[in-house]
């Protein structure tokens, strides 16, 4: 009788384990559908040197640039190699924003970004509208973008 009470509270606690596994990954799975376009061929790739800074802070660092001729943006900003501060990839309508430099990040619509990202976000529409600037310079509010490629 005890290995048949033992055996049930095994398979308890492995169902009650199996529900929450599968609740975990289901919520994971529903926190963001949206999927970005990956990088093919036709993107214009630039790589360089970014110089950021607001009223209290100053970064320069790598700057890799990615961008395609319908809109799809992604920046990484890196201090050396295998440190990346900053990584943000953003559509016309969606954006994801992580690193160290990011805080605990972000991600969602574009018309939802918290301020302190805003300055950040702007930057896709620059480098659309400007693809082929050696320098391109940004000033929102108190933030400056430099990039030097």
């Amino acid at each position: 009788m005890t290995r048949i009470t033992a055996g049930r509270a095994v398979a308890t606690a492995f169902r009650s384990i199996l529900a929450v596994t599968c609740v975990c990954v289901i919520s994971c799975a529903t926190v963001s559908r949206h999927e970005f376009s990956e990088p093919t061929a036709g993107w214009q790739t630039k790589t360089g040197q970014l110089m950021y800074r607001n009223s209290k802070t100053t970064l320069i660092g790598d700057a890799l640039v990615r961008f395609s001729k319908t809109g799809d943006f992604e920046l990484t900003v890196s201090k050396g190699p295998g440190i990346t501060l900053l990584s943000l990839r953003q559509d016309a309508t969606f954006a994801k924003i992580t690193g160290a430099f990011a805080r605990q990040g972000w991600s969602g619509p574009v018309t939802q970004a918290p301020p302190r990202l805003r300055g950040w976000l702007a930057l896709r529409d620059q480098f659309l509208h400007s693809p082929n600037q050696k320098t391109l310079r940004y000033t929102a509010g108190n933030e400056t973008f430099v990039f030097r490629f």
